[in-house]
């Protein structure tokens, strides 16, 4: 009898003995061989809070990824299964499961992007994030006083406070992620042109030099004006003249502007006409760029108190009022 057990035994060693090698070969072929993707690329998505188990099989329902299983084992193996990264991801031909693996712990997923421009105000800056086809919404019910409190700054005004760049991201990043983001950036890049700010400035605090940036931002897109820009306005400061500055009113109208500054706009009583209130409006009126943000803290020497613009995007500057009449007949009025 015990010799028909060891018989038996025997038996089944050799049967289990057979069947582990033939599984290791079935897991090795199966390592080595690439997932089946019939355009021979894909983009595929990684949702939150997926496991490997959930993305394997769903590989496998698809019809790109011979065995589950295996690729469970190997993640189990190699201590990956609980590392993956929700995302999207795009699959080439050739990918084997082990780098499929790989590819999804790395997080390195398709990205897609979103431009700010450098002088746009608040609600175009809004606009843009709620029609961008992959953020995700959850500010589609909140005011910009409600923004500013979910972003931390309960009370702050959110015009100028996000910088103007070109940002990377993933889809299912939230819109409100994605404007953290671009308010870090901004304080980030207003406290390094702040520390490298010139001596004798007439501005109190950042902030201050941020509504001044945002000022030079509208009135010039040559980069080369701009550090003359801001030294006409803070010689005006210095000497408390009135700024005097059409974007600001403009800022000021709002939705009332129609192209056009009338006389009775110049007078009009709202906090952002510089033609009536001396100093700086209270708030930024648009978001500036890194280079209008440094000329706003490094302003030109110079005497010129009066820029008008030629019409070609450059402006000419003036000491005295006579001159710059002048240049506005020239200019301007075309006399």
């Amino acid at each position: 009898m015990t010799g028909h057990m060891n018989k038996l035994l025997g038996i089944l060693v050799i049967v289990a003995s057979l069947l582990a090698g033939w599984l290791w070969m079935e897991y090795r072929e199966f390592l080595a061989t690439p997932l089946h993707l019939p355009d021979g690329e894909i983009i595929y998505q990684v949702e939150r809070g997926a496991s490997l188990a959930a993305v394997a099989a769903d590989l496998q329902a698809a019809g790109m990824l011979r065995n589950a299983r295996y690729l469970r084992w190997y993640g189990r193996y190699t201590g990956q299964a609980s590392q993956i990264r929700a995302g999207e991801y795009r699959l080439g031909d050739g990918l084997v499961p082990d780098a499929l693996l790989a590819l999804l712990v790395s997080g390195q997923g398709v990205t897609h992007t979103l431009t700010l421009l450098e002088g746009w105000n608040i609600r175009q800056v809004r606009t843009a994030v709620a029609t961008h086809e992959v953020l995700q919404d959850t500010l589609s019910d909140a005011d910009d006083e409600e923004l500013m409190r979910r972003l931390g700054l309960p009370g702050e005004h959110p015009e100028g406070r996000f910088f103007p760049d070109t940002y990377h991201f993933q889809r299912g990043t939230t819109d409100l992620e994605f404007l953290r983001r671009a308010l870090d950036k901004m304080d980030k890049e207003l406290e390094a042109a702040w520390s490298q700010r010139a001596a004798e400035l007439p501005l109190e605090n950042p902030y201050q030099a941020l509504i001044l940036a945002s000022i030079i931002e509208k009135e010039t897109g040559q980069a080369n004006e701009r550090a003359q820009i801001a030294g006409v306005f803070s010689r005006r400061l210095i000497k408390g003249m009135k700024l005097q500055t059409d974007p600001t009113v403009i800022y000021g109208m709002g939705e009332a502007f129609d192209g056009n500054i009338q006389r009775k706009d110049l007078r009009a009583d709202t906090p952002y006409n510089t033609y009536v209130h001396t100093g700086l409006p209270p708030t930024p009126i648009c978001m500036p760029g890194r280079g209008a943000l440094r000329a706003a803290v490094d302003p030109a020497e110079g005497k010129a108190l009066f820029f008008v613009a030629r019409g070609d995007g450059t402006h000419v500057f003036s000491a005295t009022l006579r001159a710059h009449n002048a240049a506005v007949r020239k200019y301007q009025l075309k006399r």
